[in-house]
């Protein structure tokens, strides 16, 4: 980080009782949920959903960015679906993840280099490289 860098936005959330059985809030009050264990019955919504929805949602900000600037129109209808994989190799925990973008009528050619480019925008994505194995694919 440079140390010219400015603050656009601080999230701040409050969580108790864990991805069993927690709630999580945010300080604006405008997220207020119930958490459970991924996989199960739970009520409520669990950390690897939360982060699918997330990456998501940026990484479609990121793309439009990245499209704007290179002067190519993106469809209304572009969508990108995340799968985030929780998994366990012996004691460890780790992530594992999938982004699965629908770009229709658009070259699929086109669409695989905005995506690429725009893992070098999207904040999620330059948190995770080299930490999550990412696969991006146009649908």
């Amino acid at each position: 980080m440079t140390t010219d860098s400015k603050v656009l936005y601080t999230a701040k959330t409050h969580t108790t009782g864990g991805r069993a059985h927690g709630v999580s809030r945010s300080s604006d009050g405008r997220l207020d949920i119930k958490l459970s264990t991924p996989g199960t019955a739970g009520v409520g919504t669990n950390p690897e959903q939360l982060f699918a929805a997330g990456w998501s949602a940026c990484f479609e900000g990121a793309m439009t960015i990245v499209a704007h600037k290179r002067k190519i129109a993106l469809p209304d209808d572009l969508a990108i679906d995340a799968e985030v994989d929780l998994n366990l190799s012996g004691d460890a925990y780790f992530l594992r993840a999938r982004l699965n973008i629908s770009a229709p009528g658009m070259d699929r050619e086109i669409a695989h280099s905005l995506a690429e480019e725009a893992h070098g925008v999207c904040p999620y994505s330059k948190a995770v490289h080299g930490n999550v194995d990412i696969t991006t694919t146009i649908i």
